[in-house]
């Protein structure tokens, strides 16, 4: 079986890996974008646009989360999908071992601190009144599935480098269609506690998840096997490497939402932090399928690349690249069409929609060449080349976000927390596109 994978990231058609590797994983990424996207309609829908609002300036904070798993898969990922390239089973062998000890390490810190911080975190966003109460309820329970979260992501990942993206989108997928079934359940059945069984659907659905895929690793996987749980030197020193430029990311783009959030409170009120938090549900579902793309492709350039086939990692980043503005362009298409229809499935009132369509229009312009975005940082990932990812990624989220974020609306006002974002990633797109061109250019003066 692992020879058979080998051989194909090797050999196929780079359109061909696409379709084969990219497809599944999009599809299964849609679907798990539809945790937070079903939680902020129901929310909306059941309890109201107060809810809605409280579950998203809480889901920034949930990047804690998001970043140790995303750290620690990615990593592995890299570490595995290389490994196979050099045929070093000995390495592959300690990748699960070494994965699930830090799992354990960091939920144990990220659960006993969320439930006790949970209200200073919701003061960061600029949260008040009841907005914050119900995020406060609603977080302290999000946090205590950190150990469930975090091990099924990671390993999810792992499976992903096996070039197994099927089997991982079935997993992911099934935890998100149970939790979509659970919300509307708990929270009608919880009555008063409502916010609460929100977070208990999506905890419970995590829960299954690790479940099934602790059992794929004990008794299916014939290429990955869990052996002794303990930390291993050699990969922890490069998990850490590639990993880190992804969980920066992660972190990052909590830091990002939160000054958002912060900022549409501070220079809007209530009214735009309402918009605000309908609109990052849209952006964060139509931004997921992007990184489902980008996993179909680590497997395929860090494959060719560990086996020094560089002319198909070059071809793979041009099919791989054209595909994620495809994908982008249908999501960013109708969302500019459809904007107020959109909006209103989350519960916001007609009169806020009708205020603040336009900005939600100019906070999506430029999404389509996310796609490029996502391809770029996910090459250098791949290529073990964590520090060019991680300069990406610091140029995006905080060189230039943060400090714009920070003065532009003191000039222009609410307009510029709308705007600062796609101005921002147009600039970093740029720069990002003209790094990995010089990388792929040296990469065919080496194989010269």
């Amino acid at each position: 079986m692992k020879q058979d994978i080998k051989e194909q990231l090797l050999t196929k058609r780079p359109i061909d890996l696409l379709f084969q590797l990219s497809v599944p994983a999009v599809i299964g990424m849609i679907v798990i974008g539809l945790y937070p996207l079903m939680d902020g309609i129901f929310a909306g829908k059941i309890i109201g646009q107060t809810a809605m609002t409280a579950c998203g300036v809480a889901m920034p904070l949930t990047f804690f989360n998001s970043g140790i798993s995303t750290l620690l898969g990615v990593g592995s990922a890299s570490v595995l999908s290389r490994a196979i390239g050099k045929g070093d089973q000995k390495t592959v062998d300690k990748i699960m071992g070494n994965l699930i000890f830090w799992v354990i390490l960091f939920s144990a810190i990220i659960t006993i601190g969320g439930i006790l911080l949970a209200p200073h975190f919701l003061d960061m966003v600029g949260a008040t009144g009841e907005i914050k109460a119900y995020g406060i309820r609603y977080l302290r329970v999000i946090f205590i599935g950190s150990l469930f979260v975090n091990f099924t992501q990671s390993a999810n990942m792992v499976m992903r480098g096996e070039g197994l993206m099927k089997k991982a989108m079935l997993i992911m997928g099934f935890g998100a269609l149970l939790n979509i079934i659970l919300d509307p359940i708990l929270m009608i059945v919880m009555g008063e506690y409502a916010i609460e069984g929100a977070a208990l659907a999506t905890i419970t659905a995590q829960f299954v998840q690790a479940a099934v895929t602790l059992h794929y690793f004990l008794k299916k996987s014939k290429v990955v096997k869990i052996h002794k749980i303990q930390s291993d030197a050699e990969i922890k020193k490069e998990m850490f490497s590639v990993g880190s430029s992804a969980m920066m990311m992660q972190l990052l783009f909590m830091i990002q939402q939160t000054m958002l959030y912060k900022m549409a409170f501070k220079y809007g009120g209530d009214t735009n932090g309402i918009l605000m938090a309908a609109s990052l549900r849209v952006y964060a579902f139509s931004f997921i399928p992007l990184w489902g793309m980008s996993q179909g492709l680590q497997p395929v350039v860090g494959t060719n690349f560990g086996a020094k086939q560089y002319d198909r990692v070059r071809q793979a980043m041009k099919v791989f690249s054209v595909g994620g503005l495809i994908l982008a362009a249908i999501f960013w298409i109708p969302s500019l069409l459809f904007s107020s229809q959109i909006l209103s499935l989350f519960g916001v009132e007609a009169g806020i929609i009708a205020q603040g369509v336009g900005n939600f229009r100019l906070f999506y312009s430029v999404f389509i060449l996310y796609g490029v975005m996502v391809m770029t940082i996910t090459f250098f990932q791949s290529i073990g080349n964590g520090k060019k990812a991680g300069t990406i990624v610091m140029l995006r989220q905080l060189f230039l976000f943060v400090p714009a974020m920070i003065f532009l609306p003191m000039v222009f006002g609410i307009k510029a927390v709308w705007f600062t974002q796609p101005l921002v990633d147009f600039i970093m797109i740029t720069v990002g596109i003209l790094m990995m061109l010089s990388e792929l250019n040296k990469m065919g003066k080496d194989k010269a």
